[in-house]
């Protein structure tokens, strides 16, 4: 593939995902400024279990969709039909198990999640870049609009209904590929070792790089208006490591295609120290003057800022192991950041409030990347 072409397909996926999440962004750090930290962590919080409960459900990740839709295996509609029915039944269950105002409308946006993520997947594996950045771009925009639209109207808690309905568009684009291929699970018996570990995989990035499981951590330790802050900063940090995500998403179907990037990947890394730098010093500023509610927020976001750099270098490993069908690999990466971040949580939370959270983060994802650059220099 030419440089030209590389540039011009990473800038459909960046731009799409540069806009997209400026729109987000402005919508969440607007609600910030109207609404209590405490009802900004509530909400996050029901977004978490929706969160956790859509990766249980989503048997064909992103990831997996992605590596076979680019090898050109028609496997996509056995993968969505059983990942639509497990989200079906756990929509049910979280409703039954989280009796409140909220409970149907995380039951509805745990589904939304898992069309979201389905569709999203075949658009990247079938290298549709364009197309990608005009889903990505329509969603952002109806976050944005229905956000504020819900919000004035019935207040802060149709925000997540809100958020819901700005998924369901892409039922369209699953209903294109159940008439484009037939369901046949025998393609999943011949592949069920890297479909199950990349399956175990997604749900452990995504309790814990999707920051799900902090946030169930959080707020029975230290309560909602400390998640509010540390949302907060996570929102700020996911701005941070908008270009890093860029790449992954346009890496995963090169590497499958056996198609190597090695320049982009050093730009990358370097791109990722500078806006860590940046974070650590400019983004608290912002904070202080412009929610001066979530002062907690500055401190963690100075100490969260270095995540970025280890991250960046995680996603790019990633793509190379799953491109490869090395899935074991990135599970026992996200098992391990799992575990450094949920006993961290726990143990600095508990001693050093948000502080202590911020650093099991960054912990917990360095070591995770430590074992990924093992494993790649042994291999």
């Amino acid at each position: 593939m030419s440089g030209i072409k590389k540039i011009k397909n990473i800038s459909a996926i960046g731009g799409a995902d540069v806009f997209g999440t400026a729109m987000s962004a402005v919508f969440w750090f607007y609600l910030a400024s109207q609404i209590e930290p405490s009802s900004y962590g509530e909400i996050h919080w029901f977004l978490g279990i929706a969160g956790i409960f859509s990766a249980i459900a989503m048997f064909g990740t992103i990831n997996t969709i992605t590596v076979y839709t680019a090898k050109k295996i028609q496997i996509q509609s056995t993968l969505n039909f059983i990942s639509l029915s497990a989200s079906v039944i756990l929509s049910l269950i979280v409703i039954v198990l989280f009796p409140s105002f909220y409970t149907i409308d995380v039951g509805i946006i745990l589904i939304a999640y898992v069309i979201n993520a389905l569709a999203i997947g075949d658009l990247l594996g079938r290298k549709q870049y364009t197309s990608y950045s005009k889903y990505t771009l329509v969603q952002k925009g109806l976050t944005l609009g229905l956000g504020f639209l819900f919000y004035y109207l019935f207040g802060y808690e149709a925000i997540i209904l809100a958020l819901a309905c700005s998924y369901m568009f892409y039922i369209k684009r699953i209903y294109s590929i159940f008439r484009e291929m037939k369901i046949d699970f025998g393609l999943i018996k011949q592949r069920m070792g890297f479909i199950t570990n990349n399956y175990l995989t997604f749900i452990l990035t995504g309790a814990v790089g999707g920051g799900q499981i902090d946030k169930i951590i959080v707020a029975p330790l230290l309560g909602f208006a400390i998640l509010g802050n540390y949302s907060l900063a996570l929102q700020v940090i996911n701005m941070m490591m908008i270009f890093p995500s860029i790449f992954y998403k346009y890496l995963l179907p090169q590497e499958s295609s056996g198609v190597k990037n090695k320049k982009p990947k050093i730009i990358v890394i370097i791109f990722s120290i500078s806006i860590s730098v940046l974070g650590i010093f400019i983004a608290p500023t912002l904070i202080e003057n412009l929610f001066p509610k979530f002062i907690e927020a500055v401190d963690a976001i100075k100490i969260m800022s270095l995540v970025v750099i280890p991250v960046s270098i995680a996603l790019i490993l990633e793509a190379e192991f799953l491109g490869n069908e090395r899935s074991k690999i990135v599970i026992i990466g996200a098992g391990i950041s799992l575990v450094f971040l949920t006993i961290g949580m726990i143990v600095l939370g508990s001693w050093f409030g948000i502080i202590g959270v911020a650093w099991s983060l960054v912990i917990a994802t360095t070591a995770k990347t430590s074992f990924y650059l093992i494993k790649n220099f042994i291999l």
